[in-house]
């Protein structure tokens, strides 16, 4: 359920109506802009007498929540959310590019990357240092040393840090080298993972399952947000239909399907989606086209060399052309909301 309370309505009225509902035994979800205050309310409804709400004359309306995930609702927080990544904004008209290799190999491989990218206009370094492969006999990633790699990056480009966390037990040291905890696909309803990183401070990262509903994608964050923490990035990554000729299906519906539903923001990743590198700027100028709040791109300056998806990592040189591109399109976009 939310209530809309009326524009100018006195924060004692506010505080005492909030009193009230959390002695009823709900969790209330504050939203307050610059023309409206939205109480959301998490619990069973079902018992309250909306009659004597209606009666509050602070009330505007009462609105019964359909979905059921409440807290990343855009209905419970009408404006985007916009998240800070040391100094990089994104959501709320703020685009994001990251880029980097799909997994760190080495110190120079690392390093020759990070500086092309940072140079060409990515904004985060992505690398996985932790690497959950659909096979037991490919490369697994460097672990903590991949880790290590990537500070050693940060350091030498000043760019914030995106990296997998695969397991609860390494949240922790993720946490300590990473800016932007990354959740891939096949951990997304991983629920105790899940429930372990809305316990940090770090942005997450939440990629969508290889079979997920656009539903299940939200529950998923919902359950991030419920433990507190409210940095949650989505990410589109495609899906798995009986197409084979692409690695996954881009599902660009979902990218405006979610922004009608949520205010978080929600980013593409095409490199995955395609599984070819001559497809990832056609899909990248796409998502962009359809609102993507960013991209996330594989990058490798040896892709034929790559330990990992090389077939889908742009050459630096393209994926410069690829930024000039989303550049060109997000500077189209605003021009036509302006």
């Amino acid at each position: 359920m939310v209530i809309v309370m009326k524009q100018n309505t006195p924060n004692e009225e506010l505080e005492q109506l909030n009193t009230c509902l959390r002695q009823m035994g709900f969790q209330i979800h504050l939203s307050q802009g610059e023309n409206f205050t939205i109480l959301g309310l998490i619990g069973d409804t079902t018992r309250i007498n909306e009659g004597r709400l209606r009666a509050n004359p602070y009330i505007d309306r009462i609105l019964r929540v359909q979905h059921p995930f409440k807290r990343v609702n855009r209905m419970f927080h009408p404006e985007d959310t916009v998240i800070d990544i040391a100094g990089h904004r994104i959501g709320g008209g703020s685009t994001l590019i990251i880029a980097g290799p799909c997994a760190v190999e080495s110190e120079e491989q690392l390093m020759v990357i990070a500086q092309q990218v940072k140079a060409s206009g990515a904004h985060l370094l992505r690398g996985g240092a932790f690497k959950p492969r659909t096979s037991p006999y490919s490369f697994q990633g460097l672990g903590v040393q991949g880790l290590e790699l990537l500070q050693r990056a940060k350091e030498l480009t000043g760019m914030p840090i995106v990296t997998e966390c695969i397991s609860v037990d390494s949240v922790g040291i993720v946490a300590e080298y990473a800016d932007v905890i990354q959740i891939g696909a096949r951990n997304m309803q991983n629920f105790a993972l899940l429930k372990k990183v809305g316990q940090t401070n770090r942005v997450v990262l939440l990629k969508r399952g290889m079979s997920a509903t656009i539903e299940e994608l939200l529950m998923a964050a919902e359950y991030i947000l419920a433990e507190g923490n409210e940095q949650v990035i989505l990410c589109e990554r495609g899906i798995r239909t009986y197409e084979t000729y692409t690695r996954n299906t881009l599902d660009v519906s979902a990218i405006v399907a979610i922004k009608e539903l949520s205010h978080l923001p929600i980013i593409c990743d095409p490199s995955h989606a395609a599984g070819k590198w001559e497809m990832v700027t056609p899909l990248a100028k796409a998502a962009i086209a359809a609102g993507a709040d960013g991209l996330m791109v594989e990058v490798h300056h040896q892709p034929e060399m790559a330990l990992s998806d090389g077939n889908q990592s742009l050459k630096p040189e393209r994926f410069e052309q690829l930024v000039a591109a989303v550049n060109q399109i997000v500077a189209v976009n605003k021009s036509l909301t302006d």
